[in-house]
């Protein structure tokens, strides 16, 4: 449903610096790149796994804030692990 793909991206990106354009541009390319597969029934974890790759060229925090819901981590632990599989384990200098 197009309608919980643009929810779910803006939840992830509220209150961060990212244009409205921005988000239309990015549910705009999600969409295409479900269209392109050609399926007429697509898997949540499918479109979570593009909604995630499009977040982490955006913006970051959105991107993690999106991966604890996503991935459902059940110890933080698990959460720690995936960011330090991700790059985020060390300081980046940005405030």
């Amino acid at each position: 449903n197009l309608r919980e793909l643009q929810t779910s991206i803006e939840v992830a990106l509220r209150k961060r610096p990212v244009a409205p354009e921005r988000i239309e541009r990015m549910v705009n390319g999600i969409v295409r790149q479900l269209e392109s597969l050609g399926e007429t029934e697509i898997q949540s974890s499918t479109v979570g796994d593009f909604i995630m790759k499009a977040l982490k060229g955006v913006d970051e925090v959105a991107y993690v804030r999106y991966a604890s819901v996503y991935k459902d981590f059940r110890h933080t632990g698990d959460f720690a692990k995936f960011l330090g599989d991700e790059g985020f384990d060390e300081p980046s200098g940005k405030a």
